[in-house]
């Protein structure tokens, strides 16, 4: 095996930045070896494994034992535990790691020399393929896919820098206990409004790395229930108040002026863009940065907040939670001087699902094997359409008995009451004459209604985890 970093003994080395030790043992049967690989605790990742971690396969390559008892250091990176090779021939096209405890969930890659293994390491920190790229990445304000020291942390997931809160249930309050920096947590003691020190801490980011590309994602949480914010100002008395009380222990916090709060939080918001936007001048590279607004859904209901007061959905139906337009449509405002010269509005059906593979494009990253999304770069830029269309866009979701919707050539049938049959409600729309969902044609077009129906229940794919819901 020509170029092989698996010779029996033991051994060091450093590429790209990483350093390394290893053994090799050839105590298995004579085509086999067992090596085990840790990276040296000068920096955030650490990749260990016992003795019988990893074998090598016939044709020299570095395999992956799934009985292997990975381990990882309290602190570090989570275990490099899936490793796997195809063939000398393919190394180029499987160089795909994953930080992940699943060894089952395997994306064969190949690995026979150092340079490999430092690349595997270092592209497995990717965001997006940012980081792969030489961009610097943070993340500050909500992270809900994993707490600290899991391999759910942003950190872990290829961000160099975190800060805000790694728990759903606690970005509802913005006078928390404590937030997290990195996977440490930072005591604020309920005595610090949450939001301004997120905005402070992504706006440093940016001052301290404007000098070189980076990726800034700030997920705020502000016009989220809670409805709270340290002074109503301007709107104090601005609009006609119904108090929300909250008389139990859980749920939202009272709040006797919603609207103003809410107005006032909407109004921060504004106020945040502007800040980055005048730091981004003053360093001198607005220019050349790729500025995007949007939002996870629709418009909340909750602690108090009336959407209907301020239209907050327009001419759509629907709130967070809902599968009408008015739940699943959100803002996706995308500024980028140098590229996009001028004001318009593209009409493609995209969904989130499309950021992850425009993103790779765009910073000439691998594209990602196994996913549903479709770079829609060539219309941000104007050079083009987009390779292919998606066939439909497909929703579920489990709460609030189970939902279901499906959007095809403009026609999209609606399900409620998944979790019971007998009570099951279906509606038909067709958006380019009914965008407000008020004309429901299920009778008018069953045919229609049949097809979406077959296709909705060809899209899903049924979870142990996430069951449809008793109606609540």
């Amino acid at each position: 095996m020509k170029n092989s970093i698996l010779q029996n003994g033991n051994f060091t080395f450093e590429t790209a930045g990483i350093k390394f030790s290893a053994v090799f043992s050839d105590a298995l049967p004579s085509e086999t070896g067992a090596v085990s690989i840790i990276c040296a605790a000068e920096n955030e990742v650490c990749v260990s494994a016992d003795g019988k971690a990893f074998t090598v396969s016939e044709n020299g390559v570095l395999v992956l034992s799934k009985n292997a008892e990975a381990k990882t250091e309290r602190g570090k990176a989570a275990v490099f535990s899936v490793i796997a090779g195809k063939g000398e021939q393919e190394e180029e096209e499987n160089l795909f790691p994953m930080f992940s405890e699943f060894f089952d969930a395997i994306e064969p890659v190949c690995l026979e020399r150092a340079e490999d293994l430092a690349k595997l390491i270092k592209k497995g920190l990717c965001v997006s393929g940012a980081k792969e790229k030489g961009y610097a990445t943070m993340c500050v304000g909500k992270w809900g896919l994993g707490g600290p020291h899991t391999t759910g942390s942003p950190v872990r997931k290829g961000f160099d820098y975190f800060f805000g809160y790694l728990s759903q249930g606690a970005a509802h309050r913005y006078y928390p206990e404590y937030l997290y920096e990195n996977e440490d947590k930072v005591m604020l003691n309920k005595k610090v409004y949450s939001h301004f020190l997120i905005m402070e801490k992504g706006l440093n980011f940016i001052r301290e790395n404007a000098h070189h590309p980076f990726f800034a994602y700030f997920a705020i949480t502000p016009p989220h229930a809670d409805l709270d914010y340290p002074d109503l100002g301007q709107y104090e008395d601005a609009f006609p108040e119904t108090p929300f009380i909250n008389n139990k222990q859980k749920g939202f916090k009272t709040q006797m002026k919603p609207k103003a709060a809410y107005a006032s939080m909407v109004s921060e918001i504004d106020k945040n863009v502007g800040q980055i936007i005048r730091l981004l001048k003053e360093k001198g590279i607005w220019e050349n940065t790729i500025f995007i607004f949007s939002s996870d859904n629709g418009v909340h209901c909750v602690g108090g907040h009336e959407p209907d007061f301020f239209d907050s959905n327009g001419p759509y139906r629907g709130y967070k939670r809902d599968l009408y337009e008015g739940g699943v449509r959100a803002p996706f405002i995308v500024n980028w001087p140098k590229m996009i010269k001028e004001k318009k509005t593209v009409e493609h059906i995209t969904a989130f699902w499309d950021f992850l593979p425009t993103v790779t494009e765009l910073v000439g990253a691998k594209k990602v094997k196994g996913i549903d999304g479709i770079s829609y770069l060539p219309l941000l830029i104007g050079n083009g359409d987009v390779a292919r269309n998606h066939e439909y866009i497909y929703y579920e979701f489990y709460e609030q008995g189970g939902k279901q919707s499906i959007l095809k050539d403009g026609w999209k049938l609606v399900r409620l009451n998944m979790s019971k049959p007998g009570e099951l409600q279906e509606e038909l729309y067709y958006l380019p004459d009914d965008v407000g969902e008020e004309k429901n044609l299920i009778r008018q077009n069953s045919p229609k209604a049949d097809e979406l129906r077959k296709l909705a229940m060809k899209a899903r794919t049924e979870s142990e985890y996430f069951k449809w819901e008793e109606k609540k």
